[in-house]
């Protein structure tokens, strides 16, 4: 069985292990994007000064508005209890695009948008550099399923190997010279990663295959057409934030944003303002140019929804209704408000898209109902637990430190079992020169 294992093992890690050492290599470089992002672009993601009151989000809300194309609307907010953290106003195209703005002044600070490094490195991790629905997708795709058969048999070779005993086979030599200690990296850095990388690679595969997704979500009790609503439900797209141009004067400008939008996996979006971005794709009214406070001649706001009695609506009780949940959850991790509804994510929770849901009345700012993360369904609960699990963040710091670690040895892999068997080819080759002789 040892020699099936091996040669399975193998014979699928040479076509296809710089592939998986490109996956492993770019999924590594991720996992502390949004970290180094603000680093690098601190002044879009914080404020300059830190007054000692922001605006009210409806006042913001219709200063923002006031800068956007007729075509573009607000969708939600996002509120962080970092007063020098700026606020993500979501917006309504591109699809599930977002602004930063400084909650004192009313500035619009700028687009979310990727570093050229990490932009390529997403390309990379999910599409290698390809179409998002081509070969790069089916290549990423089926090079993560023939991960998971590789480390399986790398596994059983372990297990099934009588002559090393198991100290030595978990034991790494720096004293034994480069070609033991390429050996030992490749033997027991595999056992010791392999878990986490099959949980990568297992949770990875829910984006790159539907057949696999139906599965996988049907193994949890969650029928697969559930699963399809709720993921049209949250914008149809992979879990992820996305990269969205603000436009700020012509159309002509707003269609070449459209054009250059793409994907961002390592971001965690709101729940709530995703859960609305589908909702208002085709229903979008012009604004009159004359009003500030955002209502058109139709009684419609800037935002896009209809106002009704109160002529400041849709944001009137924004402002209400986030007080509100601050006062009952004091140290959350964020707010994120929509029409009609909200996302509280409480102190303590690792996921940003663990947020507990409640809903609230438009015209009075009244919360009329509430869904604690617990009871909301399962679609929401497993693809929330998928994302968790495959960026590493459901145990904290230290679970995205193991997460980088693990991807990066994963990485080295197949770098070091092509020198084993290039190593072992060129010594049969001499042994059989030699007995020539």
């Amino acid at each position: 069985m040892k020699k099936l294992f091996r040669k399975i093992h193998l014979w699928l890690s040479v076509p296809f292990g710089l592939f998986i050492t490109l996956i492993c290599f770019s999924g590594a470089m991720m996992v502390f994007e949004k970290e180094i992002n603000e680093i690098c672009r601190h002044d879009l993601y914080f404020v300059k000064e830190v007054k000692e009151k922001p605006l009210s989000l409806d006042e913001l809300m219709r200063t923002v508005a006031a800068t956007l194309p007729d075509s573009v609307t607000i969708t939600g907010v996002t509120v962080s209890p970092d007063t020098e953290r700026a606020y993500q106003v979501s917006l309504s195209k591109p699809r599930r695009a977002s602004i930063y703005v400084d909650q004192y002044t009313g500035e619009v600070k700028g687009r979310s948008e990727r570093l050229p490094f990490y932009d390529t490195m997403f390309h990379l991790h999910r599409w290698m550099m390809g179409s998002s629905q081509g070969f790069g997708k089916w290549l990423v795709g089926t090079c993560t399923l023939l991960l998971v058969i590789i480390l399986i048999t790398g596994i059983l070779m372990w297990l099934t190997n009588k002559h090393k005993p198991l100290a030595k086979s978990l034991t790494i030599s720096f004293t034994k010279g480069w070609p033991r200690f390429w050996h030992d990296l490749h033997v027991a850095g595999g056992i010791y990663a392999t878990v986490f990388l099959l949980l990568m690679a297992l949770t990875g595969l829910t984006w790159s295959f539907s057949w696999y997704r139906t599965g996988f979500y049907s193994l949890f009790g969650v029928e697969a057409s559930a699963e399809q609503r709720e993921r049209g439900r949250a914008g149809g797209g992979q879990t992820g934030h996305v990269n969205a141009s603000v436009v700020r004067s012509t159309a002509a400008e707003q269609k070449t944003s459209d054009a250059h939008v793409h994907e961002q996996g390592r971001s965690e979006r709101p729940q709530a303002a995703e859960r609305q971005e589908g909702e208002r794709g085709g229903n979008r009214h012009r604004h009159d140019g004359a009003s500030r406070n955002g209502v058109s001649r139709d009684n419609t706001s800037r935002s896009g929804f209809h106002t009704g009695h109160s002529p400041r609506a849709p944001f009137a009780h924004w402002q209400e209704v986030y007080e509100n949940l601050a006062m009952t959850h004091p140290g959350y991790r964020q707010i994120t408000l929509s029409e009609g509804s909200a996302s509280v994510v409480p102190a303590g929770r690792n996921s940003l898209r663990a947020g507990d849901r409640f809903d609230f009345d438009v015209r009075s700012g009244k919360i009329t109902g509430s869904k604690p993360y617990a009871e909301q369904d399962k679609a929401t609960k497993l693809r929330s637990a998928i994302y968790t699990v495959h960026v590493g963040s459901w145990g904290g710091i230290f679970t995205r430190i193991l997460n980088f670690l693990v991807a990066l040895l994963g990485a080295t892999l197949p770098l070091t079992g092509y020198y084993l068997w290039i190593r072992r080819l060129v010594n049969k080759s001499a042994h059989t020169s030699h007995l020539r002789k």
